[in-house]
This record gives structure tokens, C-alpha cells and sequence, in this order.
């Protein structure tokens, strides 16, 4: 495997290694001392999560104010994803920037995502099926979002079919009362 770091700091895109025959493909979707040693911290998956969603559907923008935060591995099982990394850490050099990157099951590529930034995804294919390997588990005290059309992160999502929200992410806060709130981590 081969990770690239994305334009936003905490953020890289994993490219497999795959090992095909007459059989099919064989990839190591994670390995953690090969990434350890690449991102420079320690990444361990305690909760493992799998979603299903139709074309245009958009999950996030989510984000964990806890005190480590929640890194994410997220790859897909099916179908293609464009994957956004949202840096929303108070500090950052990229606070406020995000970078899209095209997930698909076809490629088996991944993008890992370091503790407090945030993330979202947006089904591009008829439909798909994504994992998330994440490093603390879902604590619905710290986990905030950021609706995902917020005119100051100007997202630039598809639109060649309609987006879809949850009445949670429709509702969210734009990232700049996130702020006023105090919401946000810091780096």
C-alpha cells in the first residue's frame, strides 16, 4: 500500500497494492505498522461501521470535539464515493479548506482521516456500500456537525443528481456558528 498525503493536514489517501489472478484480487487494507510509520501517530480501530446509500446521498459533514478526537479509515465495499476531508481544527494552516477524493470499490483505494477533522461522503454510483474503521467510538456528547451546503466551506458537491440529507445534517449549524459556539477542536 501507498499513502499520499492529501492537501489537508491529517489527512491521506491510501492506494492498494493489488495482487490479482484468474480467481479475483487480494489487497492488505490496512496494515498498522506501515502506516504508523507513515502518518506519525498511533491508528487503532475500536469500532467498525458500514453504510448503504443510494445515489446523490450525502452523510456528514460529522466531526468529534472529544479530547482525542476520532481518526477514520474509510474505504467502500461497493460502488464509488467522492470522500471529503474538512479540516474545521481552530490553528490548522488548512482550517476551513477541504479536498475531494474519489473512493471506489473497483480501485480499493482508502482515505485516512486524523482525529478532529471532519468528514462526508457523497454517493456518486447507483448505490454503495462504505466501511469506517474508527479510532474511539461514537459519543453522541462529542460527535457535532456542520450541514453540508454551509456558504462558507462552499462545498462543491456533484450535481448531476440530487443531494439527499438527513433531517441531522439539513439541520446542523454552518461552520461558522460551529465557531461562535465554541464548537470546534483545536489543534
Amino acid at each position: 500500500m501507498k499513502l499520499s498525503k492529501s492537501s489537508i493536514e491529517g489527512a491521506w489517501l491510501i492506494d492498494p497494492v493489488r495482487h490479482g489472478d484468474e480467481r479475483g484480487w487480494f489487497q492488505e487494507w490496512f496494515k498498522k505498522s506501515e502506516v504508523e510509520k507513515q502518518i506519525g501517530f498511533s491508528f487503532e480501530p475500536v469500532q467498525l461501521n458500514i453504510s448503504h446509500s443510494q445515489q446523490g446521498v450525502v452523510r456528514g459533514i460529522h466531526y468529534s470535539i472529544a479530547a482525542r478526537g476520532q481518526a477514520k479509515l474509510v474505504t467502500v465495499l461497493s460502488g464509488e464515493i467522492d470522500d471529503y476531508a474538512i479540516d474545521v481544527r481552530l490553528g490548522s494552516p488548512t482550517f476551513g479548506k477541504w479536498e475531494r477524493l474519489r473512493i471506489s470499490s473497483d480501485v480499493g483505494n482508502s482515505i485516512l482521516l486524523g482525529p478532529h477533522l471532519a468528514h462526508a461522503f457523497q454517493c456518486v454510483s447507483d448505490e454503495a456500500t462504505v466501511c469506517y474503521a474508527v479510532s474511539a467510538e461514537f459519543n453522541p456528547e462529542a460527535e457535532k456537525a456542520i450541514n453540508p451546503l454551509c456558504p462558507t466551506l462552499n462545498i462543491d458537491w456533484n450535481s448531476n443528481f440530487p443531494i439527499l440529507l438527513s433531517p441531522k445534517d439539513e439541520a446542523a449549524l454552518y461552520l461558522d456558528q460551529q465557531k461562535a459556539n465554541g464548537l470546534l477542536p483545536r489543534l
